[in-house]
């Protein structure tokens, strides 16, 4: 079984930064560039929401173009596509992931510490 995602010429700036004005969404790129090269499956996540939550926001960020989800038995293993999306929008990867750990991360009940 695969996912569908779009190709990279395919990936557009209005869909991609929709997608990542969400905080949750933000908080789950920052931990994808944090751990680059590190497939992560979707329970590294369980602190920013439930599993249904989290699957709402991972099938955006796929859908986007922003992530690739490799389907490994009945694991979801997630990466961030930097490269496609460096070559179409030089430095907004960076410059997002940048600009969002000014902000805390939403926690599962909407309430940080």
């Amino acid at each position: 079984m695969s996912l569908p995602h779009p190709p990279a010429d395919q990936i557009t700036l209005p869909n991609v930064l929709a997608v990542l004005g969400d905080a949750t969404r933000l908080a789950i790129v920052g931990h994808l560039a944090r751990n680059e090269g590190v497939p992560l499956n979707c329970g590294k996540f369980l602190e920013l929401g439930s599993k249904t939550n989290l699957s709402y926001h991972f099938a955006k960020l796929r859908e986007a173009g922003i992530t690739r989800t490799e389907v490994v038995g009945t694991s979801r293993l997630i990466t961030l596509r930097r490269d496609d999306l460096e070559r179409r929008f030089p430095g907004l990867l960076d410059s997002v992931i940048a600009a969002a750990n000014d902000f805390p991360l939403p926690s599962a009940d909407g309430l940080r510490d």
